[in-house]
């Protein structure tokens, strides 16, 4: 996933994702596709629930689906949501994805398969993982 087509593959498989999300009450849906180490893709989107704190992003889903599949690495995620805005992981997702690879590339999308590439460790500076714990 280092070329342009590549990652233009990634947010376009971002985007299809976000077509499955469950968003009634915000009606931003979202979608993330996640490149593994291994160079497997993981997708999800977010869903919502009338118990807002019950509600899980696409940027967790799509890294639970392959945590649950056994990977633990991770190279890059396309993020992309219903708006002309560009979206980013919020605060929760961040901490979440740092866990694993605080120094992956994270594309930032619109609506409209814009994107900008951001590094995690750039939005989430000075975050904490298991290194901080021993």
């Amino acid at each position: 996933m280092n070329d342009m087509s590549d990652k233009t593959a990634l947010m376009a498989a971002a985007q299809k994702a976000r077509g499955a999300a469950y968003a009634p009450y915000s009606g931003f849906s979202v979608g993330a596709a996640v490149v593994c180490g291994d160079g497997s893709v993981y997708t999800g989107c977010n869903i919502e629930n009338a118990s807002y704190p019950c509600g899980i992003c696409a940027e967790r889903t799509a890294v639970a689906k392959a945590v649950s599949e056994g990977k633990r690495e991770f190279r890059m995620i396309a993020v992309t949501g219903s708006s002309a805005e560009k979206c980013t992981p919020c605060g929760i997702c961040r901490q979440f994805l740092y866990e694993f690879s605080p120094d992956m590339s994270v594309l930032c999308g619109n609506d409209a398969g814009e994107y900008d590439e951001i590094k995690l460790s750039e939005l989430l500076p000075c975050g904490f993982g298991a290194s901080s714990m021993e």
